[in-house]
């Protein structure tokens, strides 16, 4: 067993076995979290989601069997890059397999949460010009969303995407909510620049043009206003030290001023 890095919600572990010879993927979740039940559904209607997601292979969502809450599923190629040496095509990719998932049919996910109405207190991280046009942005069509979409949660092999992890959020939403998210990792981590070749990228990919996408971007921010220097972990563990809480602040106080 190896330990993954890049995540904190979940215990996750490489396993390989030598009869049969394969490689798998254990994520343990605490006792009184729901995440592996969610996880267990959304991956068993996902089916790999066209080689895109992880599949299925056993579950204890409730801890009967393993004492935890825990999924089993297969091992993607790859390994999460949020480092690249040239990031532009590098956000480009990751555009375009957003642009996939959004472009999921819908048609057999059932009992997806609905980002906009079914999850708690979604609504109340919205101010100001948000809160005000949210009737504008609750109206918007709904796609898959991963719920969670920054690039630690990408799998990378010879440059190349090769899948997309950690699907326990996935619900539906308007695509900006997915977008918003993405760009606002991007800024963090690369600036800008990077950040809008990977909305163009994305949109390139989609045919459309996000709606309302500059109140994305704002709510974004402001869903994650106290919990960014959370994250620093996770970026610590994929390689980002030169990272300091304050320096998260700082860029995430100056892309809530641009926005």
């Amino acid at each position: 067993m190896q330990a993954l890095a890049g995540g904190t919600h979940a215990r996750t572990h490489l396993v390989r076995t030598a009869d049969p010879d394969c490689e798998l993927v254990l994520r343990r979740y605490d006792v009184a979290d729901d995440a592996a039940c969610r996880e267990t559904h959304v991956l068993a209607a996902l089916d790999g989601l066209g080689g895109l997601a992880p599949r299925l292979l056993d579950a204890d969502p409730a801890g009967e069997r393993f004492g935890e809450p825990a999924v089993l599923i297969s091992r993607l190629p790859g390994r999460a890059d949020i480092m690249p040496a040239d990031p532009l095509p590098w956000a480009a990719r990751l555009g375009y397999a957003l642009a996939r998932i959004h472009a999921a049919p819908l048609i057999g996910m059932t009992g997806f949460r609905d980002v906009i109405g079914d999850i708690p207190g979604i609504v109340g991280r919205a101010d100001g010009p948000v809160r005000k046009r949210w009737g504008e942005l609750a109206a918007e069509p709904r796609v898959l969303t991963h719920f969670d979409y920054w690039s630690g949660n990408v799998l990378w092999e010879n440059g190349e995407l090769t899948g997309v992890v950690d699907w326990s959020g996935a619900s539906f939403a308007p695509r900006g909510f997915d977008v918003g998210w993405c760009r606002l990792d991007l800024v963090l981590l690369h600036g800008t620049r990077v950040a809008d070749a990977f909305l163009r990228a994305y949109e390139d990919a989609a045919g459309v043009r996000v709606p309302h996408r500059e109140l994305w971007d704002l709510f974004a921010v402001q869903r994650s206003h106290g919990e960014v220097e959370g994250w620093l972990p996770n970026y610590h563990d994929l390689g980002r030290t030169d990272l300091t809480g304050r320096e998260l602040s700082h860029r995430h106080r100056a892309w809530l001023t641009a926005t």
